[in-house]
């Protein structure tokens, strides 16, 4: 049988979260994107159930906060080993909580949009070969039908733990085994705790429950004295037993879905992209549960990838936008595999010294604003910012919260991720004018000529905190550039540099 080819601007590799968020905002640009995913059909039993703020602010970014946070159970705290709260309540966000609900919601949505937009998903295609040139990538693909070949100018690798394209392209995956045996569960139980999320350890192990709101429950257990290979089946009872003495409580576990054992590993490639090639989600890094930020972090990759593949693919910018993914996400990245690990191993200390320790550090982490506005920024991804290079305003680089904007006319985004859900870049002038009039004296024609690609709008308090400065805001929505009162060709030049050639003078 002759191999069938298919073309496309882009393959994803993994219909994960990661991967469809990814391949929604690139058909949504009018790329033309292919989605090989090795599974015959969607899970209904992954790992992730938290989705945090800044996770929450992108998907409104896209129109889907408000359809998943109605599947689930909103958090305003996190509380953890015993001691430690974490406040979101007064996160700076729209979305100032955790959302605890089963990964597969998350997939669903995005996998609507994505296939809605123009994606082609392919199920039961499994990546066997990978050769990239100067032109483009070939991948080789084992099908149902036979053999065959897909081409595309970039490929992207969101497939996972065990990504295929990360081992055809030789990246290297260093680290070690964090915890091994942990049990996964969901679960009813007879008696509810008193919170929404309950986790526990003692000498012997450590347990966790999550409710999901519609009476199932995540249960995640792991006990010391019994560690096994994750392919021994996993009981009920073990997990119950486990739960039991971790948490000091019986709940009464009793009827449950699914049952699994993993183990987690701490890994990060050293480099997100090789040549054509690049990684993203878990494919990229993985960490321990802890803090749940795992399906989070691979979202922010598509969301920090996306933009710039349309940007590289559409020829408005150079290919070197691409290495900004790398430095941009790497240390993102790094710092999860940091703050996860140090969690984990709290959790799991043997020696009553340690634990100890780890309630000091709690009480004064409680105890101290600063250090738990940082911990909360950390966890919900609101306090991650990325570098500006040297002499950029101080806004560069960070996150843009989600500004109201002055609606002039009917059907005019009235915030800035209503703005940011055409995937064009958002320019945000503080003159007192309407949004498509010129600001600080420069003609309109500046904010115009890129048409689509930008959309112009102004803050609804004009004598607010940019009252001077115009911020132009990336698509994913963080501040590419901003400047007090910029001149014409300065605000040219930065509008160029960013979106490209305009579409006329």
């Amino acid at each position: 049988m002759t191999d069938q080819l298919t073309e496309s601007e882009v393959v994803v590799v993994g219909a994960g979260p990661t991967g469809l968020l990814l391949a929604g905002d690139l058909a949504a640009a009018g790329l033309r994107v292919t989605v090989l995913e090795r599974r015959g059909k969607e899970a209904n039993t992954t790992r992730a159930f938290a989705v945090h703020a800044r996770t929450l602010e992108q998907l409104d970014a896209r129109g889907l906060a408000e359809e998943l946070i109605a599947t689930g159970t909103k958090l305003g705290e996190l509380r953890l080993f015993g001691r430690l709260r974490l406040d979101l309540s007064s996160l700076p966000t729209r979305f100032p909580f955790v959302l605890v609900t089963p990964q597969y919601n998350t997939e669903r949505l995005l996998q609507e949009r994505a296939v809605k937009a123009g994606a082609a998903l392919l199920r039961e295609h499994q990546v066997t070969g990978l050769r990239q040139d100067a032109e483009g990538v070939t991948l080789q693909v084992t099908t149902p039908g036979g053999p065959a070949t897909h081409r595309a100018r970039y490929v992207v690798g969101a497939d996972g733990v065990h990504s295929a394209v990360r081992e055809l392209v030789g990246i290297p995956f260093p680290g070690e085994s964090v915890v091994s045996s942990v049990m996964l569960a969901d679960v009813r139980l007879e008696r509810a705790p008193e919170l929404a999320i309950t986790a526990g350890a003692s000498s012997e192990g450590f347990a966790f429950l999550a409710s999901f709101g519609d009476g199932w429950y995540r249960a995640i257990a792991w006990d010391r004295t019994r560690q096994l290979p994750d392919d021994t089946a996993v009981s009920l009872d073990e997990v119950a037993d486990t739960t039991r003495r971790a948490l000091g409580v019986d709940y009464g576990l009793q009827e449950a879905r699914w049952l699994s054992r993993f183990h987690s590993d701490e890994r990060q490639v050293p480099r997100y992209r090789d040549g054509r090639v690049l990684l993203a989600g878990d494919a990229a890094h993985c960490h321990s549960p802890a803090g749940g930020q795992g399906m989070n972090t691979g979202l922010q990759d598509a969301a920090n990838l996306g933009w710039k593949l349309v940007e590289v693919v559409r020829g408005r910018a150079p290919e070197s936008l691409l290495d900004s993914y790398q430095e941009e996400r790497h240390p993102v990245g790094k710092a999860v595999l940091r703050s996860s690990g140090a969690l984990i191993r709290l959790a799991l200390a043997p020696s009553t010294a340690t634990r100890a320790l780890r309630s000091a550090a709690a009480t004064l982490a409680d105890s101290v604003p600063p250090l738990m506005a940082r911990m909360t920024g950390s966890v919900s991804g609101i306090g991650i910012n990325y570098p500006a290079g040297p002499g950029a305003h101080p806004l560069a680089g960070r996150r843009v919260p989600d500004l109201r904007l002055a609606q002039d006319a009917p059907g005019r985004p009235g915030r800035l991720y209503e703005a940011l859900r055409g995937g064009a870049f958002v320019l945000i002038s503080a003159d007192e004018r309407a949004p498509g009039a010129p600001f600080s004296g420069l003609e309109p024609s500046v904010s115009q000529a890129w048409g689509e690609r930008l959309v112009h709008a102004a803050p609804a308090d004009p004598h607010g905190k940019l009252r001077s400065t115009v911020l132009l805001v990336r698509p994913d929505g963080y501040a590419a550039w901003a400047a007090a009162d910029p001149s014409h060709s300065e605000l040219r030049a930065a509008l160029t540099h960013w979106l490209g050639t305009p579409d006329r003078a």
